[in-house]
C-alpha cells in the first residue's frame, strides 16, 4: 500500500509541470517566435540605369495576298509572288535563318447577293506573311523597295519594328549605375534617420529592353510599286533600363 502512495505521488509530480508549462502557453503573456529571416529589416531602395542605344536589328512582318476565282489559281499566283520575295530577301543579303514563316491561310471570300438573300462566294484568297531579321540595318529601305518590286501588286507589309540584337554588353555599364544609384538612396536615409548603414544583404535585378515599333501598315494594304527613290527608314534610339532593389544593413 505504502509503494502505491509513493507512485501516486510521483504521478502527480510528473503531471504538474506539464500542466503549469500548457497553461502558461496559453495564458496573455504567450511569446510566438519571429523569424527575423523573413522580415524586411534594414533599409530598402532601389536604384535604375539606363542607357540609349540606337537599334541595330530591323524586323520585318511582310508577305504576299493573292485572289482568283478558284483555290488552285490564287495558290499558284501566291506561290509565284512569294518565291520572288523569298529570292528578293535572300539576294539583298537577308539569311535564310532570319526568314520564319508567320502564318499562311487560305479562305473563301463571299458577298451578300440581295436578289438570292444570300451569301454567295466570289472566290479564294490566299495570305502568306513572313518575318525577316534585317541585320544590315541600313539596308531596310532597300530591301523594302526590292520587296515590293519581287511581288508587285500582291505584296503586303504588315508591320517593321526595331530592337537590339545583343543588349548584355550594355548591362555591365547599367549595373554600375543602378547600383551606386541604390547605394547613394540608402546612404542619405541613413543619414536622415541618424543610424549607419551596414553591407548589402540583399540584391535583385530587372531589365526593361523595349521595343517600340515604327511605321505600321494595316494588313491588307496594297502596296504600290517601289519609287525612284529609295525608302526611308529612320531606326531612332531605344531605352534600356536596369533595375536593382538592394537591402543594407543597419549597423549597431
Amino acid at each position: 500500500m505504502k509503494n502505491k502512495k509513493w507512485l501516486l505521488v510521483l504521478g502527480l509530480a510528473l503531471v504538474v509541470p506539464v500542466v503549469a508549462f500548457s497553461g502558461c502557453a496559453r495564458g496573455p503573456t504567450t511569446v510566438e517566435s519571429v523569424n527575423l529571416n523573413s522580415q524586411q529589416v534594414g533599409i530598402w531602395v532601389s536604384g535604375e540605369g539606363e542607357v540609349s542605344a540606337t537599334p541595330d536589328v530591323a524586323l520585318l512582318r511582310l508577305g504576299i495576298e493573292a485572289q482568283r476565282a478558284t483555290v488552285a489559281e490564287a495558290q499558284a499566283e501566291a506561290a509565284v509572288a512569294m518565291e520572288n520575295v523569298m529570292t528578293a530577301l535572300t539576294d539583298k543579303g537577308v539569311a535564310d535563318k532570319d526568314i520564319q514563316t508567320q502564318y499562311f491561310s487560305i479562305y473563301q471570300v463571299t458577298r451578300w447577293d440581295d436578289y438570292k438573300d444570300q451569301e454567295i462566294v466570289i472566290g479564294y484568297r490566299v495570305s502568306n506573311m513572313v518575318n525577316a531579321k534585317i541585320r544590315d540595318i541600313d539596308e531596310t529601305g532597300t530591301i523594302i523597295d526590292a520587296v515590293v518590286v519581287a511581288g508587285g501588286d500582291l505584296t503586303r507589309i504588315d508591320s517593321i519594328s526595331f530592337s537590339i540584337d545583343d543588349p548584355t554588353v550594355y548591362y555591365g555599364e547599367l549595373r554600375n549605375e543602378a547600383i551606386a544609384d541604390a547605394k547613394a538612396k540608402a546612404e542619405q536615409l541613413a543619414g536622415l534617420a541618424g543610424v549607419k548603414l551596414g553591407k548589402a544583404t540583399y540584391i535583385s535585378e530587372g531589365i526593361q529592353v523595349p521595343s517600340p515599333i515604327y511605321p505600321r501598315y494595316d494588313y491588307g494594304m496594297v502596296v504600290p510599286m517601289a519609287p525612284a527613290v529609295e525608302t526611308s527608314i529612320s531606326p531612332g534610339e531605344m531605352e534600356i533600363i536596369l533595375n536593382v532593389q538592394v537591402a543594407y544593413a543597419i549597423v549597431d
